[in-house]
């Protein structure tokens, strides 16, 4: 099935986070394609660093909740902790949709239920695949005209 897959990182060196990251992944599923690197400002919590941000399509046979596992699993190889929601963080990764499943578990929630607000989600995902579809939410390139700047 295919995954897409929002990275971020904004402590350490950002890029060669993402870089890893990314290695992990092609370790792990088969690897379609990741967008360009974005710098963007924080959203929410305390003050931070920028964040560099991109997307990655992958295809899996893993069951969703596995699949987010194996996310988790390379985060805390990378040193991620989670002390402080919406903090800094060495790297994020974030299962965005998984297929056309739906989930709304306490443990997984699918399609992510905020990347239809999140520029840094949304354009990276529009620049490797321009006519995507949020399934709860709709065309990628709708939703970002709908965001401010």
């Amino acid at each position: 099935m295919k995954a897409v897959i929002a990275l971020g990182a904004n402590i350490g060196d950002p890029k060669e986070n993402l870089d890893l990251a990314i290695a992990l992944l092609k370790e792990a599923t088969e690897f379609l394609e990741v967008s360009s690197y974005y710098s963007t400002a924080p959203v929410g919590g305390p003050e931070q660093p920028d964040y560099l941000n991109a997307v990655c399509i992958v295809e899996s046979d893993l069951p969703a909740v596995e699949l987010l596992a194996l996310l988790h699993g390379i985060e805390k190889s990378m040193g991620r902790e989670r002390i402080e929601q919406w903090g800094p963080r060495t790297i994020d990764l974030d299962l965005i949709q998984y297929g056309s499943l739906l989930s709304a578990s306490d443990e997984l929630q699918l399609p992510h239920p905020r990347a239809h607000e999140r520029r840094f989600v949304l354009e990276p995902w529009h620049e490797i695949e321009p006519e995507a579809i949020l399934i709860t939410h709709g065309k990628i390139a709708q939703l970002l005209e709908q965001l401010p700047k």
